[in-house]
């Protein structure tokens, strides 16, 4: 069989070479964004990046073949951040901290055209780091150490948030995970805090035994005042009736034998039993 038997009637090549470029420009002109995902459209002949537009949401979108599309991250990233800092006496202090963040969807154009897809480090990185220079700066590493890290994080936020927010970034948190002081300074630092410790307990302590001490003084002093207010006021009378009502008492028990003998000091009667 020849060749010519196999040749494709002309009228079918230029349906053939459409269907073709058809393919070739619905491959080059389909975009499908993910979610989380958001697109920047960039136009190649009619001014470039949109900016007065939000970016692309996600799902399936055509766009012309000639424009592009830059795909974003728009949910919340993180970045991790090691550096060296010096602290307001010039010791040298390692810092590790994280930030959470996030593009501004409806400026994201504006983020590409001035800052571009490495915004993370030529935009965040170098702020976070700018800010924790100078926010340790103002600080003793005893307070790095003890009781300012909480202090040191609110105000590295504030610092780079501030910067970030005209940066088309939106900064939701700062956080602080690590400050390590050199070896001799943190062992200096731990003695002292230490020996803080002993003498605040040894203080309570003494503290401790003078109330103690007090309150048995008002105690005594307490029992005195009574013991004197009680002898005053037990006259000879009281003390005689006092004493008959004992002995009614006493000679009423059904265990006891009552034998009045005479009178005792007093005239108070003498009780004998056998019980």
């Amino acid at each position: 069989m020849s060749n010519e038997q196999f040749q494709l009637p002309k009228t079918l090549m230029p349906i053939i070479l459409l269907v073709i470029v058809g393919i070739i420009f619905i491959s080059k002109s389909t975009v499908n964004i993910d979610a989380g995902e958001a697109g920047v459209l960039w136009k190649r002949f009619d001014g470039g990046v949109v900016t007065d537009k939000p970016p692309l949401g996600e799902g399936f979108h055509i766009v012309a073949p000639w424009n592009n599309v830059v795909v974003y991250e728009v949910r919340q990233q993180e970045l991790f951040e090691k550096m060296k800092v010096l602290s307001s006496n010039g010791l040298d202090i390692s810092l590790e901290m994280t930030a959470w963040f996030q593009p501004k969807y409806n400026e994201l154009g504006k983020l590409h055209q001035q800052k571009g897809e490495q915004y993370q480090d030529k935009v965040i990185g170098p702020v976070l780091r700018s800010a924790a220079r100078s926010v340790v700066g103002r600080y003793t590493p005893e307070e790095l150490y003890s009781s300012k890290r909480d202090t040191i994080q609110l105000e590295i936020f504030k610092e780079s948030k501030r910067i970030l927010d005209s940066q088309y970034v939106q900064l939701n948190e700062v956080l602080v995970r690590d400050v390590t002081l050199p070896s001799t300074i943190k062992d200096a630092i731990e003695r002292k805090l230490k020996q803080e410790q002993e003498s605040l307990e040894y203080k309570f302590r003494i503290e401790k035994s003078k109330k103690e001490a007090e309150r048995q003084v008002i105690e005594a002093q307490g029992k005195a005042d009574a013991n004197r207010i009680l002898s005053a006021s037990l006259t000879d009378k009281i003390l005689q009736d006092k004493g008959i009502d004992a002995t009614i008492q006493l000679s009423n028990s059904s265990n006891s034998k009552v034998i009045v003998i005479g009178s005792g000091k007093n005239g108070m009667p003498i009780i004998l039993g056998n019980q």
